[in-house]
């Protein structure tokens, strides 16, 4: 399954990458929703919520259907810009009708391509969006009745509770990820520049390609779908917390904007969910799982690991080459031996990679 981006009627130099505080915070909203899709931060997630006040707590319950199994296209800057004050004034001067659309993005079942309504005006979208909030709890859908019924008032308070977490937490976590994402989004518009946009891509997510024509991005993700492409071009948006997650969204004005984690240090480079595949389909294997478990305990040769298995050693070639096409094996010559060996760090991530692909 896969999600396609038109490119077509983009120039190339409307394609940028940048960060965003507003984007950053709504991944850190969701971290602290929903720790369990980020093992890595459980530290993060304590010490960030020993900080925060009770008021403050109930607030974000109140709302947290913008971040929580999705992320709302109001976490999303048409605009991306330096502070997060910034961004809160191009939200204040969207118009009612298109800040209610984007914030009532509640579902994962997105459906691109659709032209939207909005829930003010359209009958149909203003009881889905409803039912959509009532599924996630009666406090969410007071939330959503209000911000039906008063979108002003609504908005008001929402920008105090992004400005009280900027207050509590946000901030200085900001100073401290803005130099890493900026230099990140400047690496990957370097190769945009120096060697196109498939390298670009390519070191964006494994997850990413261009369609054979060159007139598509292509994702991998949950479900099929089409994004139609925008005279103002694609967002590029790193994040550090949004990690392992590619969200894909549309801005205010139309155009399409990709969240993708920026490269980090001392974290392995996320797999394609194909691959992930491949290796859990070649471990699937009675005689490969036996190979990688004798291989576990030090290198073998073809030789041996017939005699120990029982097979041919025709028949242990095949399976070395299986496991070596899903590069759970490498093999290194020793004179006129060659000697197979399991990659340990490959087989040790396949549960985390497997994790990351599915919540991608």
């Amino acid at each position: 399954m896969s999600l396609t981006i038109a490119i077509t009627k983009m120039p190339s130099d409307s394609i940028v990458f940048t960060p965003s505080p507003l984007a950053e915070l709504g991944q850190m909203l969701h971290v602290l929703s929903e720790p369990g899709h980020h093992p890595g931060l459980h530290d993060w997630v304590t010490a960030t919520a020993a900080k925060l006040l009770p008021d403050l707590v109930e607030r974000l319950h109140e709302a947290d259907f913008l971040w929580r199994s999705t992320r709302s296209d109001i976490l999303m800057p048409s605009q991306p810009k330096a502070t997060l004050s910034e961004e809160l004034d191009l939200l204040d001067k969207l118009d009612d009708e298109a800040f209610v659309s984007a914030a009532l993005e509640i579902s994962c079942a997105a459906r691109y391509g659709r032209i939207r309504t909005s829930p003010l005006i359209h009958v149909a979208e203003r009881k889905r969006a409803r039912e959509l909030a009532a599924a996630r709890g009666p406090r969410q859908a007071a939330f959503a009745d209000r911000l039906l019924n008063d979108p002003q008032s609504v908005r008001v308070w929402l920008r105090r509770l992004f400005e009280d977490c900027e207050a509590t937490f946000f901030g200085e976590n900001w100073l401290r990820l803005k130099p890493h994402l900026a230099a990140d989004a400047r690496y990957k518009a370097d190769l945009l520049r120096h060697l196109g946009l498939a390298e670009a891509i390519s070191a964006v997510s494994p997850a990413l390609s261009l369609n054979a024509e060159s007139t598509c991005i292509v994702v991998d993700k949950l479900r099929d779908g089409v994004v139609a492409g925008s005279e103002h071009g694609l967002i590029f948006v790193p994040t550090h917390f949004g990690r392992p997650h590619l969200i894909v969204s549309h801005a205010h004005d139309g155009r399409p904007a990709l969240q993708y984690p920026a490269t980090a240090p001392g974290l392995a480079q996320p797999v394609s969910l194909e691959m992930t595949q491949r290796r859990l389909e070649a471990l699937a294997h009675r005689t490969r799982t036996h190979i990688c478990r004798t291989l576990a305990r030090g290198p073998h040769t073809t030789g041996e690991l017939a005699s120990t298995i029982g097979v041919t050693p025709p028949e242990i070639s095949r399976h070395v080459a299986v496991l070596k096409k899903a590069e759970l094996l490498t093999t290194r010559r020793r004179g006129r031996y060659a000697l197979h060996e399991l990659d340990l760090f490959v087989v040790s991530r396949l549960g985390s990679d497997f994790l990351e692909g599915m919540l991608r």
